[in-house]
């Protein structure tokens, strides 16, 4: 019977003593959870009908990202549900670009959502095409920047808008 009782008791203790030490792992898992930068290299103002490249410098740290995922989303202001989903594409040392023209007068958004590493980020910015006349420009409705990660819920958007009409 004793020796029952010492093996209940030496065993378990033999087993938490072997498990207790864990070295700390200060790997480049630091540097993976930095929040990519990018910046926008798209000029603010543009000529309407021609070639534009939207551009975007990713960096992570110190480091040029050549592994991210680039799309670049452009809509008139006002109209967001008209916009288009620019595939961008690697040119050079973190610099991604894709191709757009403005066939009118007006006041452009663009987001460039990057995912690099598994984290997510869209910077924005706002493009002028030619001389639009600033009077006729449709208002940006910024609660869609609010809510952008609710794409599939338009209940919301629809029943505010009914309270305009």
């Amino acid at each position: 019977m004793k020796k029952w009782l010492l093996a209940l008791v030496a065993v378990p203790a033999l087993l938490v003593g072997c498990g207790e030490k864990e070295e700390p792992v200060a790997s480049s898992q630091d540097e993976e959870l930095q929040i990519p930068e990018v910046e926008i290299l798209t000029p603010k103002e543009v000529t309407v009908n021609e070639k534009i490249e939207l551009v975007a410098h990713v960096i992570q740290g110190e480091k040029n990202i050549d592994d991210a995922s680039i799309e670049f989303e452009v809509w008139e202001s006002g109209k967001r549900d008209e916009g288009q989903m620019l595939e961008g594409v690697l040119d050079k040392e973190g610099v991604y670009k894709a191709d757009v023209t403005f066939e009118h007068d007006g006041v452009y958004f663009m987001y460039a959502h990057t995912t690099a590493n598994s984290i997510h980020v869209m910077p924005k910015q706002q493009i002028t095409a030619g001389s639009p006349d600033m009077t006729q420009v449709l208002p940006e409705d910024e609660g869609t920047d609010k809510n952008m990660m609710d794409h599939g819920n338009d209940t919301e958007h629809e029943e505010s808008e009914s309270n305009h009409n």
